[in-house]
């Protein structure tokens, strides 16, 4: 008896045959040789293999970055739609792992290292990572006391990661988000310019925090920013805003309710509505505030493919 190395590495026990055998010596390597291939094997079954295998490694390799936006693309579907609650559920995970360091950024950076606040109004910067009719992935960097005033999302699902730093955020919902403009609304003050919101966020966020999500109509659709200490903000908007298809960004002022009253027996409703759902306030539409400070500047993260 003698051992032979088969096909695969395989170890496999042979009679040792007489001289002159040549021709049963080869039948038997081919026997061998047949013997080490799968089920099913040939060369079709171990391609598929072997692209399975590849695609795992391709998407085990891939940065968190460019995960996150293949999970943008299958989620959002366009102008008119809404994440389903799993999807949702889905880009907040993603989002609440990721860091600073996915996107190029360290908190060892000059930029929020330097906690003294600039002289006169600071510049917010912002540079875009990815934009297309379905999404945008938008990234924030406040300096200090920056701000970004009270402003809308009309039509617009959006995920905001505090990735550094600490700030302040507050938002609001309308208390009628659909009013009928035919009809006196119990939710518009005597001056028309006015227009009723609950509070539905009031309070300071320090990274790392969860992922906050604002719908349509829900979950705080208008909100401001106020930054504590320099920060980090990657927003995923979709859709993101078009002029074109009437998403305009629109900004507000806000008045506490008390400063004006509602007639018609309105006043009763706002009571219910504020022991019930929060605190209330006059929303009055402006133009977008002269001394907002912002440019944009070079993403300077890890790279997305979109192929």
């Amino acid at each position: 008896m003698k051992v032979e190395r088969g096909a695969g590495g395989v170890e496999v026990e042979v009679a040792a045959e007489p001289a002159g055998g040549a021709g049963e010596r080869a039948a038997k390597r081919r026997r061998l040789a047949a013997a080490a291939v799968p089920p099913g094997g040939g060369r079709k079954g171990s391609g598929g293999v072997g692209r399975r295998v590849r695609r795992r490694r391709v998407q085990a390799d891939a940065t968190a970055v460019q995960r996150l936006f293949q999970a943008c693309r299958a989620v959002f579907r366009g102008p008119g739609t809404v994440p389903a609650p799993a999807e949702v559920h889905l880009l907040r995970a993603m989002l609440d792992r990721m860091r600073p360091e996915d996107v190029g950024l360290s908190p060892d950076l000059e930029f929020f290292r330097t906690r003294d606040a600039a002289v006169g109004v600071p510049t917010i910067r912002h540079t875009t990572i990815y934009k297309c009719p379905n999404f945008s992935m938008v990234m924030f960097f406040l300096p200090s006391n920056a701000v970004i005033p009270l402003h809308n999302h009309p039509g617009m699902t959006v995920f905001s990661k505090l990735l550094l730093g600490s700030m302040h955020a507050k938002s609001y919902d309308w208390v009628d988000p659909d009013p009928d403009p035919s009809v006196t609304s119990c939710s518009s003050s005597p001056n028309d310019q006015l227009r009723l919101a609950r509070v539905v966020v009031d309070g300071v966020f320090t990274a790392p925090c969860n992922t906050s999500v604002l719908y349509p109509t829900t979950g705080g659709n208008m909100h401001r920013f106020s930054a504590i200490e320099p920060c980090a903000i990657l927003d995923i908007l979709g859709p993101p805003y078009s002029i074109e298809e009437d998403r305009d960004c629109t900004y507000y002022m806000d008045i506490p309710y008390t400063h004006h009253s509602m007639t018609d027996g309105a006043g009763d409703m706002a009571s219910s509505v504020e022991q019930g759902q929060g605190r209330l306030a006059w929303l009055k539409e402006i133009d977008m505030p002269r001394e907002l400070k912002m440019c944009n500047v070079h993403y300077g993260g890890p790279p997305i493919s979109d192929k």
